[in-house]
């Protein structure tokens, strides 16, 4: 009987474990056929080293960057120390020589000490040449299966790497693909990020710790924690020591070296037109998706040697971001002051509430079940973070809340600026920082344009036959069909709402008033139209407010609705990727001719519409381009500011350049303090004003600096002739209601047609 029970649960052993083998076998074949994925050929691995950077130049065939595989600044495996090459065996896979991909003892040990024993002291199982794999191909997410199918697909492909390249190929192209502290890739960056040397001058100590922070790269960050690297380090050379790289007594000299760290922060996030290098990224990925080899193949941006051709200058983008970085830090400031202690990121605890729990490792912990009090318990730990500030980073003692509250506080901008006669991107600026602050608000961003909105209204009532020198009244009015909205202007007195002022003066000033009532006198809907022949397409709301910028539009978007007053009233569809090439340069993209829309508006009403908005320049809302900056520049342009000043934004320009900005916080609910520190003619207005003054002084600038408006024809001088503002008593405004009170509507064509006639003649009798 007790023979019988052992044959029988003998049986069920062999059957389990051929089981077992079975499901593995299949498992694996089902990796290696790409059931989870295509993995990649021999043919595709072998490719790897002959793998081009494609470049990106600007419109001078300058570097701009570069889109790579490997480090952008790679280096020969003859030209590293051999102390770098020892640090990394002993440390990472100390049989690298014996085995070919795979090192079956260290996975016996991961299996028996690691899964069956629960000891993590073991270390992990996998060699330089499947480290190499997940470097250059990264990880797929398959679910409950991600770590048994990424570990099976490394192993697969380590072993094609293994019969491609020599050990020292594989080495190298290791350290120059493998990630460092602070997400610096490869070895050379590393080694010029944390001690300003290149990788072939490194001695001993700092080769260690650079190899030290591959186990974990955040937690042995030399330069956030030096004294937890200098441990790390030690143990690397006790490896050395244990495998015979180095002697007992170099070991303890080096061992008994303090670390010293000579930190210099350049990645590809930083440099010039971050930004833009990200945007040109994107979209030239798209491009290529559309276009084959001759062999029927994609191109592939970061292998085949593409040289890109975009509009950008990079030294009027150095001015544009100089200008930003200036006038941002000071502005920073500002808002700090004007807050206090009352600023929303730190008293209004609803809103920091609502951010915290919007956190991707909120999320995630409420998703693995954690309580409340465990989350915040967890979000409130404080370890030492780098911090940003426009003084240069912070390291400090934070926690995950203390680092959201402090970057909740910084303004954010867009800047670019475009020649109007065919759309040109010349110069770009996302934001304040790419490497904190990824969001492009350029081309992704879409946010309410206010008073840079009224040159559309204004234009629209020119075109349906308004006459420059019409007079509106200030004072303010409440539409009774509105919910009893009753818009306002900034910083009148009591006493200038007895004024009347012409066009030219209202929106110089940008008074609200006034803008609304012209869009009531020439139709809402006739103004989304006159906006939609300017090449704006977003939807623009069908309310009064319209007239104050509640349409949410695009930088560029606006930048290019703006070209059409400075391109004979022809809308330039702003673009910045003029060809592509591949690596023999043969062109495989070229930009069509240059867009040009149809006439968006008169040549009548684009000169006046430019001496109008010359008048904002020279006296109105943006005058502090002359006398705060001293800017001697023919220059025309609008400032805007939205409701409860949450955004500032300013457009100037130029006969040959038109530039936009904007500024605010990334997140609506956070605004300026005050009207005098949020309006767009100090918020936004200083980019482009300390940019034009790099400009002015760099003599290649010239045809842009130096460059006039025309002198306007007769007929629409004689459209401005008139005095800019009457007071009440001496005119009275026609078609409207007396009342304070009055509906709102859209006139009727014969009410149109009737006005046209009526302005002419009110124009007349004024002149008399």
């Amino acid at each position: 009987m007790s023979f019988k029970f052992k044959k029988s649960w003998f049986k069920w052993l062999l059957k389990l474990a051929l089981s077992g083998i079975t499901l593995i076998l299949l498992f694996y074949f089902s990796v290696y056929f790409g059931l989870w994925g295509k993995l990649p050929s021999k043919e595709d691995i072998s490719n790897i080293r002959q793998a081009e950077a494609s470049v990106l130049l600007d419109a001078n065939q300058e570097l701009l960057g570069k889109y790579f595989i490997f480090d952008r600044q790679s280096v020969q495996f003859n030209t590293l120390p051999k102390h770098i090459v020892d640090a990394l065996i002993a440390t990472e896979d100390v049989r690298f020589y014996e085995h070919d991909g795979i090192d079956y003892v260290s996975l016996l040990r991961v299996f028996f000490k690691s899964i069956l024993m629960q000891n993590n002291s073991s270390g992990g199982g996998s060699t330089i040449s499947q480290q190499l794999a997940k470097n250059i191909y990264g990880r797929g997410s398959h679910g409950w299966f991600s770590m048994p199918v990424n570990k099976t697909k490394e192993m697969i492909l380590a072993k094609r790497f293994e019969d491609l390249y020599s050990k020292q190929d594989i080495i190298a192209m290791y350290l120059n693909t493998v990630p460092f502290s602070e997400n610096v890739f490869g070895i050379e960056s590393a080694s010029l990020r944390f001690f300003s040397t290149s990788a072939k001058d490194l001695n001993l100590s700092q080769s260690a710790t650079l190899i030290g922070t591959l186990k974990a790269p955040h937690s042995y960050n030399p330069r956030l924690f030096p004294e937890r690297s200098q441990l790390r380090r030690d143990v690397v050379l006790q490896q050395m020591e244990k495998y015979n790289y180095i002697t007992k007594d170099t070991r303890t000299e080096t061992s008994e070296t303090s670390l010293i760290v000579n930190y210099t922060k350049f990645n590809h996030a930083e440099g010039s037109a971050a930004y833009f290098r990200e945007k040109v990224r994107l979209d030239v990925k798209i491009l290529l998706d559309s276009l084959s080899k001759a062999n029927s193949e994609t191109y592939n941006l970061y292998k085949d040697g593409l040289k890109i051709h975009t509009t950008l200058d990079i030294d009027m983008q150095r001015y544009a971001e100089s200008a930003m970085q200036k006038h941002l830090a000071s502005l920073q400031s500002q808002l700090e002051r004007s807050y206090g202690k009352k600023a929303p990121w730190i008293s209004n605890t609803s809103l920091i509430d609502k951010r915290v729990k919007n956190l991707p490792l909120y999320k995630r912990l409420k998703k693995q079940k954690w309580s409340e009090k465990a989350i915040m318990d967890s979000l409130n730990v404080k370890t030492k973070k780098s911090l940003f500030s426009w003084e240069g980073d912070i390291i400090k003692e934070a926690s995950v809340i203390d680092s959201l509250k402090h970057t909740m506080k910084f303004l954010n901008t867009g800047f670019v600026a475009v020649n109007p006669k065919d759309g040109a991107v010349k110069a770009y600026i996302g934001g304040i920082d790419f490497e904190r602050f990824k969001f492009d608000h350029i081309s992704t961003s879409k946010r309410q344009v206010g008073s840079t909105f009224k040159p559309i209204v204004y234009t629209t009532a020119l075109e349906n036959g308004m006459d420059a020198c019409t007079y509106y009244p200030i004072k303010e009015i409440t539409y009774t069909n509105q919910k009893d909205w009753t818009p306002k202007n900034g910083g009148k007195e009591e006493a200038d709402r007895h004024l009347n002022y012409s066009f030219e003066k209202a929106l110089s000033e940008s008074v609200n008033t006034i803008a609304v009532k012209v869009l009531e006198d020439v139709g809402i809907d006739a103004v989304v139209e006159q906006a939609e022949r300017m090449g704006i397409h977003s939807d623009l709301p069908k309310v009064p407010s319209l007239a104050l910028g509640t349409a949410e539009l695009s930088m560029l978007e606006l930048i290019g609705a703006y070209t059409s007053f400075a391109n004979e009233g022809h809308v330039s569809k702003p673009f910045y990727i003029t060809k592509i090439e591949d690596k023999s340069g043969a062109i495989i993209y070229e930009r069509s001719n240059r867009y040009i829309g149809t006439e968006a508006f008169s040549e009548k009403t684009r000169q006046t519409m430019i001496e109008m908005m010359k008048a904002t320049i020279n006296s109105g809302s943006a005058k502090r381009m002359r006398s705060t900056y001293g800017l001697d520049n023919d220059l025309a342009g609008k400032t805007g500011t939205t409701q409860n000043n949450k955004d500032g934004w300013f457009v100037g320009l130029s006969p040959n350049l038109v530039m936009a900005s904007w500024v605010g916080n990334d997140d609506h609910r956070i605004g300026f303090s005050n009207t005098s520190i949020g309006q767009g003619a100090n918020s936004a207005l200083p980019i482009v004003a300390l940019f034009l003054k790099q400009m002015n002084a760099d003599s290649k600038f010239n045809t842009i600096t130096k460059a006039k408006f025309e002198t306007p024809s007769n007929e629409v001088i004689a459209a401005l002739d008139c005095e800019l503002e009457k007071r009440d008593g001496f005119l009275k405004r026609l078609f409207t209601k007396d009342q304070k009170e009055r509906d709102f509507d859209s006139p009727s064509e014969d009410k149109k047609k009737k006005k046209k006639g009526v302005f002419s003649f009110l124009k007349k009798k004024e002149k008399q």
